[in-house]
């Protein structure tokens, strides 16, 4: 009867073990869904606020008005303070595709990728050199986004000496 009472308690012993890895491990993919699906989506929404930056801008709103709306707009939280937004006015002059005019709100320390410098030459994405004929200008929308987890996925990754893949920083362009 003692070798049966003893059989029972290691087994109950083992289930203890099975159990928390089990619920380690389920609680790291948890995390990760949670942090890898907020990245995504504020991903989207950045994706979102280009377009309308460069759609506010080209259809003739006040460049720097725009740019603050856009900020406004985000339902991204502290998008005042973790991001950034770069509207650029880009004219082509002859083939040389020119900064005219720039504006930008938020206090994310991301620079421009286009340019900064007005009257300086622009670099624009590859897909958008065709757009702009000579004469004309084209609005390019730039956002940068802090991105900060809110469980501890990635500094349990780290620890771990595995690869943590979210982001610091999120940032897209467009362009109208």
């Amino acid at each position: 009867m003692t070798s049966n009472h003893r059989r029972i308690r290691s087994e109950s012993g083992q289930a203890v073990i099975e159990f928390a890895t089990v619920v380690l491990l389920m609680t790291i993919l948890i995390f990760g869904l949670v942090d890898y699906s907020r990245a995504i989506y504020d991903s989207e929404v950045i994706t979102n606020l280009t377009r309308e930056g460069s759609n506010l801008a080209s259809r003739g709103t006040d460049m720097p008005a725009a740019a603050t709306d856009i900020i406004s707009q985000s339902d991204l939280p502290n998008m005042t303070t973790q991001g950034e937004v770069i509207i650029t006015s880009v004219q082509n002059i002859g083939g040389t595709y020119t900064i005219t005019n720039q504006a930008i709100a938020g206090s994310y320390p991301g620079p421009s990728k286009v340019g900064s410098k007005i009257g300086g030459a622009a670099t624009l994405p590859p897909a958008a050199k065709s757009i702009p004929l000579a004469g004309q200008t084209i609005y390019v929308t730039e956002v940068y986004y802090g991105y900060t987890a809110i469980t501890p996925i990635g500094s349990l990754m780290k620890l771990m000496g595995g690869p943590t893949n979210l982001p610091a920083a999120l940032y897209d362009i467009a362009y109208f």
